[in-house]
């Protein structure tokens, strides 16, 4: 009999974590939870402990560390851990054999780097870990022989495109994004959009902090990061494609004049369970793809409207400690603006004034990304107040 692969989920309570709990639930004959991970949301976490008999579970803010050994007084069998470097060390245990990152921003790349030090398949859904440390992340997984598996949509469908396709030289990758709830806004309108506003995807069920971040399109930048350090491509050769749909979830162009693209409903099950069962494909239930009724379009971005686009170009162009910066600056200003304490547009206007007071670093090491991360907070917090 086989044995099941032993998942560890890093922020299980999130929307990629919840979908990631109900891949495992259907093929229950081949994946097991090994350990859930959460922030904040600890009755949701218990409640997951409860349903899934993990061998641990870790609540990184320690002040809920009482109630979740509580609330779990029940299953003696499930060890309860509190912190960040609980996480850093769950995730090195040793029969665990894949890791699904799904936690929120920068707190991500600590807990990678220990998974891939311990050898475990990375099934990649904080694309804040390469936005920040992409180098360092790249040399990591090859030194270790560490497989990372992407876990966004886009990037899931551009590992499928290139599934099979052996060295042959990839001319172009083609990003596609929804465009978000602001696509058609005029420019004069966003200084009135509120968070509810941004907070209506169009097309994508998603976190808050993502689907600001789609709102702003900086999303999309730091996922033109993530597809040049995964895919080993230079960002002039990344082109994001405005396509509303969201059926058409990324394309790669060969040297030929071939495009392949993957396309699909917008579910994140999928991508997360290829992630799963890679190279094989499972049966994933839901709605399937009905291409009579569904029009296909694409738009070019408009960079002058969608400015945090604009600027994780720049970081890309920079180098160095630059994206580390952005994505600080963003974790800040998206905070603020979902507490109501920053306005849509100002929040480009924070992270461009960020990129600019920031030390900046051209060839940076683990220390310099923490202490980046820091100053990058503290100067954009300070330009909101």
């Amino acid at each position: 009999m086989n044995k099941k692969r032993q998942i560890a989920l890093l922020g299980s309570t999130g929307s990629i974590g919840t979908q990631a709990l109900q891949v495992i639930e259907e093929h229950s004959d081949l994946y097991e939870v090994y350990c859930l991970t959460a922030n904040n949301r600890v009755d949701l976490l218990a409640e997951q402990a409860i349903r899934f008999k993990p061998a641990a579970v870790v609540i990184a803010n320690e002040a809920h560390y009482d109630r979740l050994k509580s609330l779990l007084s029940g299953e003696p069998d499930i060890k309860v851990y509190a912190g960040a470097r609980a996480i850093d060390e769950i995730v090195e245990a040793g029969p665990i054999d894949a890791v699904l990152t799904a936690m929120v921003g920068f707190a991500g790349l600590s807990p990678t780097i220990h998974a891939i030090k311990a050898r475990k398949t990375i099934c990649l859904a904080n694309k804040e870990t390469l936005v920040v440390a992409g180098e360092l992340i790249r040399n990591l997984a090859a030194e270790y022989h560490t497989p990372i598996l992407p876990v966004d949509s886009e990037h899931s469908a551009i590992f499928q495109c290139l599934a099979g396709e052996g060295d042959n030289p990839v001319e172009k990758i083609l990003l596609t994004a929804s465009g978000g709830p602001f696509r058609l806004l005029p420019l004069e309108q966003l200084a009135t959009v509120t968070k509810a506003d941004a907070l209506r995807h169009p097309t994508w069920n998603m976190g808050a902090k993502i689907t600001v971040d789609s709102a702003t399109m900086m999303n999309k930048g730091f996922e033109v990061i993530e597809a040049k350090w995964l895919f080993g491509v230079k960002a002039s050769q990344i082109q994001v494609l405005i396509h509303p749909q969201s059926i058409v979830h990324s394309a790669v162009q060969f040297e030929d004049g071939a495009v392949k693209a993957q396309l699909g409903v917008p579910d994140m099950r999928l991508p997360i369970q290829y992630a799963f069962s890679f190279p094989g494909r499972l049966h994933l239930t839901g709605d399937r793809l009905d291409l009579v009724k569904q029009p296909l379009e694409f738009f070019e971005p408009d960079l002058d409207k969608f400015r945090c686009l604009a600027l994780a170009f720049e970081a890309i162009r920079k180098g160095g400690n630059m994206p580390c910066i952005v994505n600080a600056a963003n974790e800040i200003v998206n905070r603020a603006f979902l507490e109501d304490r920053c306005g849509y547009l100002q929040m480009a206007d924070v992270i461009e004034q960020t990129m600019h007071r920031c030390t900046f670093s051209a060839s940076p090491d683990y220390d310099t990304y923490v202490a980046t991360d820091a100053e990058a907070r503290r100067i954009a917090y300070g330009l909101i107040r």
